[in-house]
């Protein structure tokens, strides 16, 4: 009986598999193959009983490790004892020689997160790919900006997908730096101090990371250190949190009384159960209540870095919940937010109405900054265009028709200067170009990491 959502609403089946019992249970098993290996080549264990346990563990059977664990209480044990059944002669007897139970799990733990990274980097990639073509298509595309819910000076649509593909861009950046952190494994026993493998502890750690092609820590206890984890989790809830952000602004300019754009809605689509009209946001506000859970797990995974002594158990418990949902609603979360961006649908005519909402009022800096060109003081033009703009707003006229109205600027400013002026397609500054500069940016980039 399926319970959580994760299980038949959220997620892929590619992230669900990385974090599958199955899954977990080959990780560790392909571990300890990689210290039988290693210790065989230093000379510690004979080189039959290694090559007899790298045989043995593809038959070793997923309702047998948990048939043994039922009996002992002790999940890694009980894997030990499984490998051990399976190896001929007296093989078994070098499973695990060394080791504590933590030198497997962890290290099993960075070839999932490998694995996930590896996921989450390839749909990140996507995801700037879909917000690069955005941008680039609508450059010019001229919208009232907005600041404090209210509309301000124009910008483009160009220019808001280029800053979300920068912020993507850098999260792109910042899973690549903090790779080596995370994706490392251990050998180094019950406190860390590799006593069980004596003077050869240091080699056989570095073989067997050689054996399963991840990193080394340098030091550790009897578990690797949660900070590199929490950093990877805090990754993220940053990630999660910027879709969010981008998410909130579709739901935004979804509004009814708004209507610049809208999610793609299907044919057959229903909004609503009860109001037949309804064309919802439901992708977008599913970024953004998903987000909230990813964001939730960086607590938790911080704690867990809190342990007494050389270790505690009480940051397993919490591990078995937080990788697993973390990476598997980050993935869901990616791949929305991707098809949402790639097939958003937009209204000119509504973008157009929004511009001239205010009867020109939007426009009062490109007057002000003109007035002050033209000799008038800051200060002075700020007075002007702002007392102006106080009468067109009690008058209700067009702000142009106030400003051509008022001596002290016309005095500086003709007819034909005012109507271009409160145009808000002749003050863009340089939107266009920015988002031309990102967007090549950003695509050598890509073109280089493909390389």
């Amino acid at each position: 009986m399926a319970i959580h959502p994760i299980e038949y609403r959220y997620g892929t089946e590619e992230m669900k598999f990385v974090w599958s019992e199955a899954n977990r249970l080959e990780k560790i098993m392909m571990t300890e193959a990689a210290l039988a290996r290693a210790e065989a080549d230093i000379g510690m264990i004979p080189k039959e009983a290694a090559d007899i346990i790298e045989a043995s563990i593809g038959s070793v059977e997923l309702n047998r490790v948990k048939s043994i664990e039922d009996e002992i209480n002790h999940d890694m044990m009980a894997i030990v004892l499984a490998i051990s059944e399976k190896c001929e002669d007296d093989a078994g007897k070098w499973v695990h020689f060394g080791a504590t139970s933590n030198d497997m799990l962890d290290t099993a733990t960075a070839l999932q997160l490998k694995e996930a990274a590896n996921i989450l980097e390839e749909k990140m990639h996507k995801l700037l790919e879909v917000l690069l073509i955005q941008a680039d298509k609508n450059k010019k595309l001229v919208c009232a900006g907005r600041t404090h819910g209210q509309i301000g000076v124009p910008t483009t649509y160009g220019l808001r997908f280029a800053i979300w593909a920068s912020e993507v861009a850098r999260h792109i950046e910042r899973l690549e730096q903090l790779r080596p952190r995370l994706i490392v494994g251990q050998m180094t026993g019950a406190v860390g101090t590799q006593a069980a493998f004596g003077k050869e502890g240091i080699e056989v750690q570095r073989q067997v990371m050689q054996n399963l092609e991840i990193g080394s820590v340098d030091v550790s206890n009897q578990i690797i250190q949660r900070d590199r984890h929490a950093e990877f989790v805090m990754w993220m809830a940053n990630t999660v949190t910027t879709l969010d952000k981008i998410g909130v602004e579709i739901r935004s300019l979804q509004r009814s009384e708004i209507a610049e754009l809208e999610e793609s809605f299907r044919k057959k689509q229903v909004g609503s159960s009860t109001m037949p009209h309804k064309r919802n946001p439901i992708k977008s506000e599913q970024i953004c209540g998903l987000a909230r859970i990813v964001r939730a797990m960086v607590e938790p995974q911080l704690q867990n870095n809190t342990l007494w002594d050389e270790r505690d158990l009480t940051n397993s418990s919490c591990e078995r919940i937080v990788f697993p949902e973390a990476c598997v609603l980050t993935d869901h979360i990616i791949k929305l937010a991707t098809g949402v961006i790639e097939n958003l649908r937009f209204y000119p005519e509504n973008i157009r109405r929004n511009l001239d909402l205010l009867r020109g009022l939007n426009m009062g800096e490109a007057v002000m900054i003109e007035l002050a060109k033209r000799g008038v003081g800051r200060q002075e033009a700020h007075e002007l265009v702002r007392s102006s703009a106080m009468e067109a707003h009690e008058s209700g006229k067009h702000f142009k028709e106030v400003l051509m109205a008022n001596t002290d600027i016309s005095k500086y400013l003709s007819e034909e200067d005012i109507v271009n002026l409160v145009d808000p397609n002749m003050y863009i500054g340089t939107a266009v170009e920015q988002v031309e500069k990102v967007v090549e940016k950003l695509k050598i980039r890509k073109d280089k990491i493909k390389c």
